[in-house]
C-alpha cells in the first residue's frame, strides 16, 4: 500500500474515532450511594442518579459512558478530563463553584443526623461532644459537621456504604448525611432497626447549597446550558415523577 493510501486510512480512522467520542457523554458516577446509585452483583449500576444520567444522555442524543470514580476525586478527576460531566448528587455550592461550574439543580433534600433511637443526646455540638460521628469524606456532610459540632470526634470514610456499616456493628455513635439517603439506604433496611433520627433536619445552606446539580468544566457552558434545558423538560413533561416515584414516596425535586 503507497503512504499516501497509508496516511488516508490513517485520517479515515482517526476522523471515525473522533466522531464516536463526540457522541458519547462520559458520566463521573460513584456506584456506592444507594439509592442514588449503587453496583448490582453482575457490575451494572443503577439507581436514581443513574437512571437521571441516562435520561439526559438521550435527550442530547448522546450515548452515555458512566465511569466510576471514589468520592474525593470526583472533582480532580473531571478537571483531568477523565469524563465530561458529574452526575453523582453533588451539592451546589460556592466552595465548589470556584472550581467547576453546575447546571440547574436536579434535587434538593437536607442532612440528618441517625443515631441509635435510644442514644439520648441532642442534635447540638453540646450533645454531640465527644461522640464518633461518621461523615463521608469531601462532602458537604464533613463540612457542616465541622462547623455546626466541631466537638465531636469526626470519624471520616470514603464511601457512605461503610458509615452505615460501622453505625450498625456500634463502632460510631451517629452518623451524618443526606435525610433521604439515610432513609432509605440505612433506616428501611434490616441495618437500621433500632436507629432514628436525631433531632430535625439541618439547615445549613452555608455548606449544604442549594440542592444537587451536574458539575461540568467552566469552558463548557454550552453542555451545561443543555443539560440544564434537559432537566426543566424532565421535570416539565411529567418524566421527573416517573423517574422521582421510582425510588422515593416524595417529591425530592424540593422547593
Amino acid at each position: 500500500m503507497s503512504i499516501k493510501k497509508l496516511l488516508f486510512l490513517f485520517l479515515t480512522i482517526a476522523l471515525a474515532s473522533a466522531s464516536a467520542q463526540a457522541d458519547q457523554l462520559r458520566v463521573g458516577v460513584e456506584g456506592a450511594y444507594p439509592p442514588f446509585s449503587w453496583k448490582e452483583p453482575d457490575g451494572s449500576l443503577k439507581g436514581f442518579d443513574i437512571d437521571f444520567a441516562e435520561e439526559i444522555c438521550k435527550r442530547l442524543g448522546r450515548e452515555c459512558v458512566l465511569i466510576e470514580q471514589e468520592w474525593d476525586g470526583m472533582i480532580p478527576a473531571l478537571l483531568a478530563k477523565k469524563f465530561d460531566t458529574i452526575i453523582a448528587s453533588m451539592s451546589i455550592t460556592d466552595e465548589r463553584k470556584k472550581k467547576v461550574d453546575f447546571t440547574d439543580k436536579y434535587y434538593n433534600t437536607p442532612p440528618g443526623i441517625v443515631a441509635k433511637a435510644d442514644a439520648g443526646f441532642k442534635r447540638t455540638n453540646a450533645g454531640l461532644k465527644g461522640k464518633r460521628l461518621g461523615v463521608q469524606r469531601a462532602t458537604t456532610h464533613q463540612c457542616t459537621a465541622e462547623s455546626l459540632f466541631p466537638d465531636a470526634e469526626l470519624v471520616l470514610y470514603a464511601t457512605q456504604e461503610e458509615i452505615f456499616q460501622d453505625l450498625a456493628s456500634g463502632r460510631l455513635d451517629a452518623q451524618i448525611s443526606d435525610s433521604l439517603q439515610a432513609l432509605e439506604g440505612f433506616l428501611k433496611q434490616d441495618m437500621g432497626k433500632g436507629y432514628a433520627f436525631v433531632g430535625d433536619m439541618i439547615d445549613d445552606e452555608a455548606c449544604q447549597g442549594v440542592g444537587a446539580g451536574f458539575a461540568v468544566r467552566k469552558k463548557d457552558t454550552s453542555l451545561r446550558d443543555a443539560m440544564s434545558k434537559a432537566i426543566k423538560a424532565i421535570r416539565d413533561d411529567g418524566t421527573y415523577k416517573k423517574l422521582n416515584d421510582k425510588y422515593f414516596d416524595i417529591d425530592i425535586y424540593g422547593g
